[in-house]
């Protein structure tokens, strides 16, 4: 089972580990976390060589978008979440009125990143960024973000035992790593605790608040889906293009349905993420939000859209 880890005997292992783990023990003191709580986290840890086989297999995809677009925004994606967005209608509208962000967007976030809360992870954090920063392909990385775990568990937000999420530490219904927790997590509930896993309004809140403070611009969309003339140069295209719609209006774009944009002063980009012949896409400033929250197209795009059919 820990063959993977490193080609030396258990025992010269389990050692070693003893000894990674105590220098991450004497850090965390130094920085004031409780002993008690650090006992309790890291006795939780052993070498995990699932978190180390799936840190080294990660599956490479080559996607298209359209292939991309029909794995994750499914009927049943959209259908689950109506009902959980129709079940948590209140504390969503709290969200919005704390934040002034769009419902969409949220509701898009919670969807892809745990299935609406159905599926946040299976690993103890601890245990995860422990093992990852032990191993070493991106040690400072991971001891910088266990470090800040440790800091969570110091604060009293979560016990120990509670901090699950994905192999690599991302956490909770949000699947923040513990740097975007202690920047942009916020108590909705107003329990005093930050419970990204349990409290659906700290979920909440908390997608909002990273979207806020993003630079997320109220009463304006995130993007919609355009006609492109296939004669326009993929020169043109991309997010650093920006134009105002009446620009694009001049060059032959025009709203799915054919008709003119509304508002010819906004600016806007153009996606055409499988080339000439595949979906086009206008986004304006909000697109750049939600990617920050993972810097990839395909996401930032399926949002958008998951959230448009859940809302």
């Amino acid at each position: 089972m820990t063959s993977v880890l490193r080609p030396r005997s258990a025992r010269a292992r389990a050692q070693d580990y003893a000894t990674f783990v105590a220098g991450v023990r004497e850090d965390a003191i130094r920085q004031g976390i409780d002993a008690g709580i650090l006992q309790r986290a890291l006795n939780l840890s052993t070498p995990n060589a699932q978190v180390i086989r799936l840190d080294r297999t990660q599956p490479e995809f080559h996607l298209t978008w359209a292939q991309y677009r029909q794995r994750v925004i499914t009927a049943r994606k959209i259908s689950d979440g109506r009902t959980a967005v129709m079940a948590q209608r209140a504390l969503l509208d709290q969200a919005l009125t704390r934040y002034n962000v769009a419902q969409a967007a949220i509701a898009g976030i919670w969807g892809l990143e745990s299935g609406y809360g159905a599926h946040m992870g299976t690993f103890g954090v601890i245990d995860a960024l422990c093992t990852l920063a032990y191993d070493g392909r991106r040690a400072k990385f991971f001891h910088d973000e266990l470090m800040k775990a440790l800091r969570i568990l110091g604060m009293g937000d979560i016990a120990p035992e509670q901090m699950i999420g994905s192999y690599a530490g991302a956490m909770g219904q949000p699947q923040f790593m513990p740097s975007a927790y202690l920047r942009y997590a916020v108590d909705m509930d107003g329990d005093g605790r930050r419970d990204i896993w349990h409290s659906t309004a700290d979920v909440f809140g908390s997608i909002a608040s990273y979207l806020s403070q993003s630079g997320w611009v109220s009463d304006e969309p995130w993007g919609q889906q355009v006609t492109v003339p296939d004669t326009l140069p993929q020169s043109m295209l991309g997010r650093a293009q920006s134009r105002t719609l009446q620009e694009w209006m001049n060059a032959g774009v025009r709203q799915v349905d054919g008709s003119a944009f509304p508002r010819t002063d906004m600016r806007g980009a153009i996606l055409r993420p499988d080339g000439v012949g595949g979906e086009s896409f206008m986004v304006y400033r909000n697109f750049n939000a939600i990617r920050r929250y993972n810097p990839s197209d395909f996401y930032a795009l399926a949002v958008g859209l998951l959230g448009n059919e859940i809302t």
